[in-house]
């Protein structure tokens, strides 16, 4: 009889544990807690966005003039520059290899030498030396005229007396139109000696001393161009260029970065949707991602009138993508929390 019950048992004891084990399994397990804690909106009525921190000045994406070779970069990350003032150009950031426009440059100045010799030999014509030689030829020509008539006159004379032939008296007459033209050039050559260069030739010489100038300016610019000072006053937020390096125009990143990071500005975005609620000039509150107890108190700056697409996401599994947003600056004020540019911060703007 025994034997006969200890299989029931054992079904009893089987369908037991499997009815434990189903009660069991069936409860809902513990809520695990966040690994980082979300931050809570401080207002009772608010508009909340994801706010990126940026420069005052916003980031300025340096670049170069002109494509070369880096001879030398004069600052590093974290470096104060200082902007143009009345004194001068800013700091200089980084330089250029200027060799080959600086042998330009000699190339261009001796040409504005030889042309500013050319303007001052036309300028100071004639010369005092070539003038009596000219005299003299004038001279010589009006005597050698004198001759030549005297020789045909006595040549008529014999043509009576039949001492000559017509041939002879032809031949000293074409003298005497001979002299005559040399007299002539040679005295025209004088008056143009003594009136000096033309006016004409003058002119195209200016204009080639002119030009040369201009050529010089045009590489001393260029070399100029070859060191980049800082625009504004600010601090180096990012190096991208080392001594050696080649860039290009445009360059295919940022050679360097500066901003203005004495008063930080947060860029908040503000989404389509909640813009029937949004007015200018509404406090703010910031929360850094990780430290959702720490309050930054924001101050209204400006609205960028412009609605963009939506590009800073902030991970939410309910955040639409497709939406556009309206950019708002707000200024951060003076936190215990040291914030960095390009920081994302969780912003609530208060709505009453």
């Amino acid at each position: 009889m025994k034997r006969q019950l200890i299989l029931p048992l054992i079904c009893v004891a089987m369908l037991g544990f499997a009815v434990y084990h189903v009660v069991n399994a069936q409860q809902q397990p513990a809520k695990a807690p966040p690994p980082n804690e979300p931050s809570r909106t401080p207002f009772r009525g608010a508009i909340a966005g994801g706010g990126v921190v940026e420069s005052r000045s916003e980031n300025i994406a340096i670049g170069s003039h002109l494509p070369g070779v880096v001879a030398e970069v004069l600052v590093k990350v974290d470096d104060r520059v200082e902007g143009p003032s009345w004194l001068g150009r800013g700091t200089p950031l980084f330089r250029l290899d200027d060799r080959q426009l600086r042998s330009e440059l000699h190339v261009r100045q001796a040409a504005l030498i030889s042309a500013k010799a050319t303007l001052a030999r036309l300028e100071s014509m004639p010369r005092t030396e070539e003038v009596p030689p000219l005299e003299a030829r004038v001279r010589e020509s009006e005597a050698l005229l004198n001759d030549a008539r005297d020789q045909y006159v006595r040549s008529q004379q014999l043509l009576k007396n039949r001492a000559v032939g017509e041939e002879e008296v032809i031949r000293r007459r074409n003298a005497v139109a001979v002299a005559e033209a040399q007299l002539a050039k040679s005295d025209a050559e004088l008056k143009l000696l003594k009136t000096g260069a033309w006016q004409f030739e003058k002119e195209i010489a200016r204009a080639n001393v002119s030009q040369a100038e201009q050529l010089v300016k045009q590489t001393m610019t260029e070399i100029e161009r070859l060191t980049v000072y800082a625009p504004i006053t600010g601090t180096i937020l990012q190096r991208n260029v080392r001594p050696g390096e080649y860039v290009g125009v445009p360059p295919g990143q940022a050679l360097l970065v500066i901003g203005d990071v004495d008063v930080l500005h947060i860029r908040v975005d503000i989404d389509e949707s909640d813009l029937p609620r949004f007015r200018p000039g509404i406090d703010g509150r910031a929360t850094p991602r990780g430290s959702p107890g720490t309050e930054i108190p924001l101050t209204f700056v400006r609205v960028e009138p412009l609605v963009v697409p939506k590009r800073s996401l902030t991970g939410s599994g309910s955040e639409r993508v497709d939406t556009r947003v309206l950019p708002v600056i707000y200024a951060a004020k003076s936190s215990a929390m040291k914030l960095y540019v390009g920081q994302q911060l969780d912003v609530y703007l208060e709505v009453k």
